[in-house]
């Protein structure tokens, strides 16, 4: 069964759905799920933002804090954490909680994402080729057909 989109005028904005957007967006929330929560279609979260300069704002500003705990996570995932943890296990019929320290190895999928993004010029995919002749190819450049024949003609790049 789809789901019913709202027929009608738009729902009226309200001032408190400035903290409720925030909230929401911090949370995770993409525009299609505020617009969700307010019963309303993620265009006229659009042009609330539009005419709500403060809408706007909020949501900027929780979408920010749930970017920097992503970035944040995903450094730690990066360099590898501890944390406690619990285990529940059973002895002589009693229940028993048993802290302990959880460590996580560095993931190496993680560090090439953070240094692709972080140090580009250093981690980028970048493939040389070299060719016979001795020609080392970096750069891909689209040439014509003609600029091609006089290449050739020339005895080459080098030539």
């Amino acid at each position: 069964m789809t789901e019913k989109k709202p027929k009608g005028r738009p729902r009226e904005f309200k001032p408190e759905y400035i903290e409720q957007g925030r909230k929401l967006a911090e949370m995770g929330a993409t525009d299609r799920e505020v617009a969700d929560f307010f019963g309303v279609r993620e265009r006229t979260i659009y042009r609330w933002q539009h005419d709500f300069p403060e809408f706007c704002h909020a949501l900027k500003l929780g979408k920010d804090v749930a970017d920097d705990r992503v970035e944040k996570s995903l450094y730690r995932r990066a360099i590898g954490y501890t944390h406690d943890a619990v285990k529940i296990l059973q002895f002589q019929g009693q229940e028993v909680i048993v802290p302990y320290e959880e460590h996580h190895a560095p993931d190496t999928t993680a560090c090439i994402f953070w240094l692709k993004n972080r140090r580009r010029a250093e981690w980028r995919d970048k493939v040389d080729h070299e060719h016979s002749g001795g020609i080392k190819v970096s750069k891909t450049v689209e040439l014509t057909d003609e600029q091609l024949a006089a290449i050739a003609a020339s005895g080459g790049a080098n030539g």
